[in-house]
């Protein structure tokens, strides 16, 4: 074993060295100093987006990277997610439900844990995916991650070892962040993925946001925050660490800020660099709750004003929000769609978030973006070379300027949320929309404003799949979708099982389930002999009070009732009168999450479930149950059959021409044949009520089509000038928060397939649709006042010599522009689908953007009156042009 153990190391060496010269993989010394992040001893301005591994699926991830990367960003940023790897300690993965006095039996264990890193839990093949794309990787750790994640992140059989105390100076939980923050860095060793051993790791984020709650904690908490800092700098990854939202974080660790502006941050020392780790391109969604959304013009202003003021670092949350498969979802009350607005959406298309209703919402978040990452680049030879100055060209205006000898660059910032200003620079006069930064890379002449979009629109539609082979004039046509008969399994009311577990009092439902499972039921029974002072005639009225999330209240086996809480309070309280039959009543209660806690402190002890008090009251009386004897049940009975898993049979499947609708706790299966191609597919629920559904055995989130935003709080169109919040730009008021559920294209197989529900409140399946997500028409609108095209730009030539052009681009390879639909020069109106032509318009627009643009597959038109003529004279005149690729 001796010899042995000398020989290994240099056959690792050797091996790891012929893959570096096979891969071109070389090691990279990283620091930084207080301007910027120094690789291989040059400082580097870096742009980052977030993409979460496991919110999308490994085929998806080179397509997502290499459109992150076409998009200008030089890092790919992702958390670690502890739940994942690590479902059960001690325990390999498993599909049964596992009840927490077993984990807490597993917990009190010493043994090495089995760690789960294959599929969408591969870490280390999204590390290398990236190392492909030529990008680097920013590994946030955590192992705390908040995200709007399951338990912010953490495996629920924490919570259960004993004396235990999160985030806090506790030996239980550092022994077990220690050793999992440990295995991480050692799989990313192992691999070869750190920057110092030729990897694409440049950064690794300990603890998370801990500085916007730590002060709840006291002294242990700040003893916690230094000890987690210098455990991570122990595990010698070769790169910096950083700590978000941590004003004190202890050298040298480099803290960070998160926000939806960061051009005032500060570092807490002057010799480290300004870096922004959030960037919040959007917000999560809710159920309940309206949709949100970030205009562009605004990321772009308060991306530039971070780059102006100083920064080096900044990285979107999220560049990719994709999709919270599973019961991933946190909360509580998290949307299985983590879209976030982010410039690549939930469908891995660009430019573009669809809509349920209206068909299209334009977003040319990616385009415009990358325009910016283009004009700050141009701009990177000034900003590593020294520290900006700073002049004061009138009431909210400022010019920064990063001078060094013939090196120069300037942006000038209007922060002014209503008036446009023209202001006068190194003696000449500049235009400066409201809310927006000119970026000028030779301190001469604008390459971009951050308020005028030269990018294009692509628009998107989702188009609902036939199932039917009789067309609408009657004849036999073949079904874009073939789809069988729906079979059912009636989930039985109260306990079925075995295992139930019988206790006097109330249970809280998390410490119970382990979050095994989103259900416990609650049963109980009372005999009635009809003098009871609770009573009035036949009838009671019952009370019952739960953290929440969602309740079911059934008497003798038929429902009576339900009630929800909701994002901003789980709590329920709900109240009626029941009808109760002479000799032994039997109230069963069926408590479900969904998504538990992850965000605040001490969140991990935010509980859920029938607390009580339940009580039966009457005129002249009442019945306190909460300290009568209860019987519970984990889960649900089809969750142990597996009945979500076609590949085992059961015989709880019924088949018959017709099945129950409408009709709470209840299972679906249906085969379908799925539609040809590689366009994003997805289901629309609407006609169900709230669950789960499962094709081919993998869960796609749960749907809840039935819960609808507020009536009022939305705006028809959004002004990006202004500072923005969460609240200000929100749509789909009164509607269902999320109707449409992404299905992977990887979870498909070509022929049959297999998708079951399990329907919670009740709902009709055949209402259900598939969709597929296909490109529509692609458009631009770009006045004589924007700046040319970045692309143009050369510091030899200045870009005043070519002036606005308007662009169109097929966005998928082998297009050609077939036909112009609508084009107009002059002062035209509208958005892409819906433009019309103004009082003032160039007779030939259309004739001359067709002779551009038809039959190529990209054209540019320039944006002037020499090549359209003048159709009025004194106006600022814009081109608006939408077209159709085939």
């Amino acid at each position: 074993m001796a010899g042995t153990a000398r020989i290994l190391p240099a056959a690792a060496a050797a091996l790891l060295l012929l893959l570096c010269i096979a891969g071109g993989a070389r090691a990279a010394n990283v620091t930084y100093d207080h301007r910027a992040l120094v690789i291989d001893g040059v400082r580097r301005v870096l742009v980052s987006g977030s993409i979460h591994y496991p919110r999308s699926t490994p085929d998806m991830w080179p397509g997502l990277i290499q459109k992150a990367k076409d998009g200008g960003l030089d890092v790919i940023e992702t958390y670690v997610f502890w739940d994942i790897h690590e479902p059960v300690r001690g325990q390999a993965r498993t599909n049964t439900y596992i009840h927490h006095q077993f984990i807490t039996h597993l917990a009190a264990l010493s043994f090495f844990s089995a760690y789960d890193f294959e599929g969408r839990k591969d870490l280390a093949a999204f590390v290398k995916t990236v190392a492909d794309a030529g990008l680097y990787v920013h590994l946030r750790i955590g192992p705390y991650v908040c995200a709007e994640w399951n338990y912010g992140g953490f495996p629920l059989w924490l919570h259960f070892i004993p004396g235990i105390k999160f985030r806090t100076d506790n030996e239980p939980f550092k022994a077990e962040m220690q050793r999992f923050t440990a295995k991480v860095v050692d799989t990313m060793k192992g691999a070869g993925l750190y920057a110092s051993q030729g990897g694409p790791i440049i950064l690794s984020q300990i603890e998370n946001e801990y500085g916007n709650i730590d002060s709840a904690y006291g002294a242990p908490g700040k003893a916690y925050m230094r000890w987690a800092a210098g455990m991570a700098v122990s595990l010698d990854t070769g790169v910096p660490w950083v700590m978000c939202q941590q004003a004190d974080a202890p050298d040298p660790l480099i803290n960070t800020c998160n926000g939806f502006y960061c051009d005032q941050f500060t570092p807490n020392s002057a010799a480290k660099p300004k870096m922004w780790t959030e960037n919040w391109s959007g917000w999560f969604l809710s159920f309940g709750g309206a949709v949100p959304y970030r205009p562009v013009e605004d990321l772009a202003f308060a991306v530039a004003r971070f780059y102006q003021r100083g920064g080096t670092f900044q990285n979107y949350y999220m560049y990719h929000g994709g999709t919270n498969l599973d019961r991933s979802s946190g909360g509580p009350f998290i949307a299985t769609s983590y879209d976030y607005d982010a410039p690549i959406d939930e469908y891995v298309d660009l430019f573009v978030t669809y809509d349920d209703d209206s068909g299209l919402v334009r977003q040319p978040k990616w385009g415009h973006l990358r325009d910016v990452h283009k004009a700050i680049k141009l701009c990177e030879p000034a900003l590593i070379a020294t520290d900006p100055s700073y002049t004061s060209l009138g009431p909210n205006v400022e010019a920064a300027v990063y001078k060094v000898g013939s090196v120069c660059a300037a942006f000038l910032a209007n922060i002014d949320g209503q008036s446009d200003k023209t202001v006068t620079f190194n003696g000449k006069m500049y235009r400066l929309p409201a809310w927006s930064v000119s970026i000028l890379p030779d301190c001469k002449n604008v390459v971009l404003n951050t308020a005028q979009i030269n990018s294009q629109t692509t628009g998107s539609e989702m188009r609902y799949l036939e199932s039917s082979n009789v067309a609408s004039d009657g004849s036999f046509v073949t079904p874009e979708l073939a789809v069988s008969d729906w079979s059912y399994a009636i989930e039985p009311v109260g306990i079925t099982k075995d295992n139930a577990l019988t206790k006097a009092g109330l249970m809280e439902q998390i410490n119970t389930t382990a979050d095994a499972s989103d259900f416990l039921w609650y049963s109980t029974s009372i005999t009635v002999k009809g003098d009871e002072p609770y009573l009035n005639g036949s009838q009671s009225n019952l009370a019952v009070n739960s953290l929440g999330h969602v309740l079911q209240v059934y008497i003798n086996g038929k429902i009576a009732g339900s009630a929800q809480g909701s994002a901003s309070s789980s709590l329920i309280s709900w109240q009626k009168p029941i009808e109760l039959v002479p000799g032994k009543n039997k109230i069963d209660l069926l408590s479900a999450t969904v998504g538990l806690s992850n965000y605040g402190a001490f969140f991990d002890l935010v509980g859920a479930g029938i607390t009580g008090p339940v009580k039966l009251s009457g005129l002249n009386g009442a019945l306190d149950l909460s300290s009568a004897e209860w019987t519970y049940q984990i889960g649900l009975r089809g969750e142990d059959l597996h009945l979500y898993d076609p590949s085992e049979a059961s015989p709880e499947w019924v088949s018959a021409n017709a099945y129950p609708i409408n009709h709470p706790l209840i299972w679906y299966k249906t085969k379908f044949t799925p539609p040809a191609g590689d366009d994003p597919v997805a289901i629309d629920f609407t006609g169900m009520g709230k669950g789960e559904a499962w094709v081919n055995g993998q869960s796609i989130g749960r749907y809840w089509p039935t819960n609808l935003a507020p009536q009022s709080g939305c705006v028809n169109s959004c002004n990006y000038r202004g500072a923005y919040s969460s609240s200000k730009c929100l749509k789909k008021c009164g509607q269902p928060s999320q109707t449409l559920y992404h299905v992977p294209r990887s979870f498909l197989q070509p022929g049959s397939n297999d998708l079951v529900l399990f329907e919670h409140f009740g709902g009709d399946p055949s209402k259900i649709s598939f969709v597929m997500r296909q490109t529509g028409s692609v458009c631009a609108q770009v006045s004589e006042a924007h700046p040319a095209q970045i692309d143009s730009w050369s510091s030899q030539q200045p870009m005043q010599r070519y002036g606005p052009a308007l662009r169109l681009e097929c966005p998928k390879e082998g297009q050609v522009i077939s036909s112009v639909k609508f084009a107009s020069f002059g002062t035209p109106s509208g958005t892409c689908g819906s433009y019309s032509h103004g009082e003032c318009s160039s007779t030939q627009a259309l004739s001359i953007v067709q002779e551009a643009c038809i039959g190529v597959s990209s054209c540019s038109v320039p944006v002037s009156s020499n090549y359209f003529g003048n159709p009025c004279t004194g106006v600022t005149k814009s081109l608006a042009v939408e077209a159709a690729c085939s």
